[in-house]
This record gives C-alpha cells, sequence and structure tokens, in this order.
C-alpha cells in the first residue's frame, strides 16, 4: 500500500465513521473558544469545560478581559494546569487584541501568533475552527497517532508532523481531519494503552502491524 493510499483510506473511513467531528470544547464565537484553546494547554477539554463558564461570564469579551488584572483571572482559573502563567497571557492577549485588531480575532495565523499565549498549535485551531482554513494543529494526541499509524515517518516535532499531513491531506478536509486524529488519540489510540481491538483502521496501521507481526 502506498503513502497516498493509505491517506485516502483513512480519510475515506473517518468521512464514514465521524462525519461530523468537531472540536469538544464549549464556546460561543471566536474569543472564547481562543480562550479555551489556551486554557487547554496540558489540561483536559472536560476541565476547561467546567472552568470556562464563569470565566466568561465575568469577561464576555476582550474588552472586559483586557480590563482585568491577572489575579483577577486567576481566581477563575485555579484549578486550570499553570494558572499564574495562563492569567498572564489572558490579560495580555485581550489587551493586544483590542489594541491591535479592533477586538477581533483575526484569521491569518502569523496574525495570532502575535498574540500572547498563542502558539502555532492554538493559531491553528483557530484558523481552522473559526475560519475554516487549511491549517492543521498538532497537539500531542495528533502526534502520536500520526506517528503511530506510519501517516509520519520518525517525526521529532509538531511542525515536521504539520508539514507531512498537509501534503497528502486535501485543503478542503484538513480543518476536519485535526479532529478526527484527536478524538481517534482520545478515545481509541490511547497513549498507555491502544484499543488496538476496537480500532476500524488498525489494517493501515504502523504499530498494529508490528504488534501482530511480533
Amino acid at each position: 500500500m502506498t503513502k497516498n493510499e493509505q491517506y485516502a483510506r483513512l480519510i475515506a473511513y473517518f468521512e464514514r465513521e465521524r462525519p461530523t467531528a468537531q472540536s469538544e470544547l464549549v464556546y460561543e464565537n471566536p474569543f472564547q473558544l481562543l480562550v479555551a484553546v489556551i486554557l487547554s494547554a496540558q489540561c483536559t477539554d472536560k476541565r476547561v469545560n467546567a472552568t470556562t463558564p464563569a470565566l466568561f461570564a465575568a469577561y464576555p469579551t476582550p474588552q472586559a478581559m483586557a480590563e482585568a488584572t491577572p489575579q483577577d483571572i486567576f481566581g477563575y482559573i485555579h484549578s486550570i494546569s499553570y494558572p499564574n502563567n495562563k492569567s498572564k497571557h489572558l490579560v495580555a492577549m485581550a489587551q493586544k487584541l483590542v489594541a491591535d485588531f479592533g477586538g477581533e480575532v483575526p484569521g491569518d495565523v502569523d496574525e495570532l501568533q502575535t498574540l500572547p499565549g498563542v502558539g502555532r498549535k492554538t493559531a491553528n485551531v483557530i484558523a481552522s475552527v473559526v475560519f475554516n482554513l487549511p491549517a492543521l494543529a498538532v497537539d500531542t494526541h495528533v502526534f502520536r497517532v500520526a506517528n503511530r499509524i506510519g501517516l509520519t515517518k520518525n517525526s521529532k516535532s509538531p511542525l515536521q508532523t504539520e508539514r507531512e499531513l498537509v501534503k497528502h491531506i486535501p485543503d478542503e478536509k484538513i480543518p476536519i481531519a485535526h479532529h478526527w486524529l484527536i478524538l481517534h488519540g482520545r478515545y481509541v489510540c490511547q497513549a498507555r494503552k491502544p484499543h488496538c481491538n476496537e480500532c476500524g483502521i488498525s489494517g493501515l496501521c504502523d504499530y498494529y502491524k508490528l504488534k501482530t507481526n511480533n
């Protein structure tokens, strides 16, 4: 099976089994999603979703959050991982959003990365989810699944994985492919104990072939 065939069969499987895959973060607008994604770094979506309702009620707009202090924000997100740093990032992000972008979340990946607390992964999430652009965010799940299945070979970094994936996935499929791989890694191809016997793409997987051969 060629690399192109592997990708084509993978895409066909997910289109059939997860046709409406989407983020599990709860949000109502681009600003809320941006805040939620910043908070989700090294933290579960479940924990973020339990935290953000009160935060969004207190600071519903970039303008409101820009007027807060990190100490104010900390009181709402103390149960999130790295709350001190994230509190500072959220306030600074909101201030820059207001000062440089009129309070509107930009859709350009490079512009997004000028915001405090926003790295390439977060920028790609916003670009793909909000603006439906062909930007593929690589988190720990995507990185692991892509390498384990064999979509990438010996990738050493998220950026290397991203570049390999976008070469083989059609642009119009990239936004949803991000969710396909995340959800597959979260619920099936788990880090410590992948559920290979329950996996619908084990026939396409390098890890499974090696496991069964051994």
